[in-house]
């Protein structure tokens, strides 16, 4: 019971611990941002990190080839690409959603 007690002192104080740091880490900026303006050079580099971040994280799932695999085209991939065409064609954000996600579902029905 003892030993119970001590690991679910450990589970909150890291919990606590990393709570902290997440917002030492968010709101720093924001609470000594005036006194350290940043160069126009770092302000317009950021406007693009939403956009790498984004494409960090969808573009590895999309890839055509996996470790010890050949190269293949999946039903993602293709959907993928129907949405960047209806995004070439509409420019709005809402018809890339809808297009690639009906595109994927027709594509899972008929061929998966």
């Amino acid at each position: 019971m003892s030993t119970q007690w001590q690991y679910d002192w450990y589970v909150l104080a890291v919990i606590g611990l990393l709570f902290v740091c997440s917002l030492i880490t968010r709101s720093g900026y924001w609470l000594i941002g005036d006194h350290l303006p940043l160069p126009d050079s770092v302000r317009r580099a950021l406007r693009y990190a939403p956009v790498a971040a984004l494409i960090a994280i969808i573009v590895p799932e999309l890839l055509p080839w996996r470790a010890g695999s050949s190269p293949e085209i999946d039903i993602k991939a293709i959907a993928a690409i129907f949405a960047v065409l209806a995004y070439l064609r509409t420019r709005n954000t809402l018809v890339v959603i809808i297009a690639g996600m009906v595109m994927f579902w027709l594509l899972k029905y008929f061929f998966a």
